[in-house]
């Protein structure tokens, strides 16, 4: 068993570039298909830190495996375990502490600006706006007792803190150019860049190395601080 955990939901929502930097830092890590059953293989007792990623399903969809890393969240939480979600991953760390997520009227897709609202720990790496890759049609609500950290013209709940150790994120900081390509090539007929939420994919993938350079520096802030916290 590794001393990181990375639940995963789908093929085309990977570790991704949170792979690549504990890979770098000699960290050893190990992901948990829980669509596929892995979490029944699982100690919870464990980890060291615990990162939740995408997935196209919805918290609401009716999964027996939903409700399992629900759980297992919780645990994790009660155990004061550093904690990190991206997208579904930031929606089920939200079920899991008490908040709803509904559905969006829209799409919000692209590179969308963050806006900072407060100063925290999480965000000491940033400036008061910059840019994370989307795409999601739900949005989870601010759990009781915590801090609202990041908002967009799209969706008004983008990031939350609870505690000291919990992050939850609605974007995607963790893709790579190779993922926002495939995700495009593969579902972008999903998308309807007619609509003022979805940015067109032209302008998604110019000058994309830039951007995904930036990104990186915006995601690894937040995994170097939840590392910490796991290794202090």
């Amino acid at each position: 068993m590794s001393d990181i955990l990375i639940f995963t939901h789908v093929d085309y929502c990977p570790p991704a570039h949170l792979g690549t930097f504990l890979s770098a830092r000699g960290e050893a890590w190990r992901e948990v298909r829980c669509d596929l059953g892995q979490m029944a293989e699982v100690d919870l007792d464990q980890p060291k830190a615990v990162a939740v990623m995408g997935g196209g399903m919805s918290v609401n969809d009716p999964l027996p495996w939903l409700d399992e890393e629900i759980a297992a969240l919780r645990y994790l939480i009660n155990r004061d375990i550093p904690l990190i979600g991206h997208c579904l991953g930031g929606q089920l760390l939200a079920r899991a502490l008490g908040a709803e997520v509904r559905r969006l009227p829209y799409t919000e897709a692209g590179w969308q600006p963050m806006r900072k609202l407060t100063d925290s720990p999480w965000l000491e790496h940033v400036g008061d706006e910059f840019p994370i890759y989307q795409w999601h049609s739900d949005s989870f609500a601010i759990p009781e007792g915590a801090t609202r950290l990041l908002s967009s013209p799209w969706c008004d709940n983008q990031a939350f803190s609870w505690g000291h150790k919990v992050l939850g994120l609605q974007g995607h900081p963790e893709m790579t150019e190779a993922l926002i390509h495939h995700w495009l090539e593969t579902a972008g007929h999903l998308l309807d860049d007619g609509q003022d939420s979805q940015e067109e994919r032209a302008v998604s993938i110019s000058e994309l190395p830039r951007k995904i350079a930036a990104l990186n520096q915006v995601a690894e802030g937040f995994y170097r601080h939840w590392l910490a916290l796991a290794n202090g």
